[in-house]
């Protein structure tokens, strides 16, 4: 973890352990409620899952403790709740890489995007694609004018193919009708690194989670070009939307967070989660907790939530055909 992650996830915790000081004052149950979470520890996901378990304690006094399970793309980690016992017990910091991605291109995975329970979606973060502040391109079209004049000049960095930053970038092009092999892709270890490269000079740009940005962003290090929220950004009010650059598809390519359990959870579990989360969703320490991290508030129901990730499957297969992506 690079020593910037590694100050941002202090601050955060320093933040919530402020925020679990205000916790309910009864009792938490005998046993503490397993969150897993399928990357490693100071990461958006982890965050996301802390900020969830302070709010939780908030409102009911129970107690989440997260568990760090990397490895695979978040596969390990997911693997192992779907097959913890549904007590309701173990439950998984759902992200939109485990759960929608790898079951969308990834044909040996060793689960299916519906083998959970869903429980409700929490976040969404959005993606956003920067240039160096010094860069020639002032604007998305800049940049694809750039692109369209020289093709396969320009790089873009991301943490891998298959990836939210890869495929982010993918979509943008095919929706600018340019050739997949009109820009080059350059692969790093994590965002963190993918971000590096674009400040470094290595790679012309990047579209990334605006967590993995907002800091460089603000600091006048990076220019955002276009952000795929449905709305305008309160941080980057100056920033228009894919739809208002004349690219709605990449409204769906965001990054999210959902709580998920093992599947075959008792419908008074579901129900119990369907009852907190909003109550959390109202929670002003979970929204300023959301924030600080650069998200967008999203609680949805049971329902909701499953309806939501199935698109978010078959989006991702439908673009993983077209774009013939498949991870192995």
């Amino acid at each position: 973890m690079n020593k910037k992650k590694t100050l941002r996830a202090a601050a955060f915790a320093a933040m919530l352990l402020c925020v679990g000081g205000l916790a309910s004052a009864d009792s938490p149950p005998a046993r503490p409620i397993t969150v897993v979470v399928p990357y490693s520890p100071g990461g958006d996901a982890d965050l996301s899952a802390r900020n969830l378990s302070a709010g939780v304690r908030n409102i009911t006094g129970e107690i989440l403790v997260v568990v760090n399970k990397a490895g695979a793309g978040g596969a390990i980690g997911s693997q192992l709740v779907r097959d913890a016992k549904p007590n309701g017990q173990t439950l998984l910091l759902g992200r939109v890489g485990a759960q929608a991605i790898l079951p969308a291109l990834q044909p040996d995975l060793g689960y299916k995007w519906n083998d959970f329970t869903l429980l409700g979606l929490l976040e969404l973060n959005p993606v956003v694609c920067v240039v160096r502040t010094a860069a020639a391109y002032k604007t998305l079209d800049d940049l694809l004018a750039a692109i369209r004049r020289q093709p396969g000049k320009l790089n873009y960095s991301t943490s891998g193919p298959g990836t939210v930053l890869n495929l982010t970038t993918q979509a943008l092009l095919q929706s600018a009708r340019l050739d997949k092999q009109a820009v080059v892709q350059v692969a790093y270890k994590g965002g963190g690194e993918a971000t590096a490269a674009v400040l470094s000079s290595e790679v012309d740009f990047t579209c990334n989670n605006l967590t993995a940005l907002i800091g460089n962003i603000k600091g006048g290090k990076l220019r955002a070009l276009v952000t795929t929220s449905p709305q305008r950004l309160p941080d980057l009010p100056d920033v228009p939307t894919a739809s208002e650059t004349g690219h709605p598809r990449l409204e769906a390519l965001n990054g999210w967070s959902a709580l998920y359990g093992p599947p075959g959870m008792d419908p008074s579990l579901v129900e119990k989660w369907a009852t907190v989360l909003p109550k959390v969703a109202s929670d002003p320490q979970w929204k300023t907790g959301v924030l600080t991290i650069a998200s967008i508030p999203m609680v949805m129901s049971p329902s909701e939530t499953h309806k939501f990730v199935e698109a978010q499957v078959a989006m991702y297969e439908q673009l993983g055909k077209s774009l013939n992506i498949q991870l192995k």
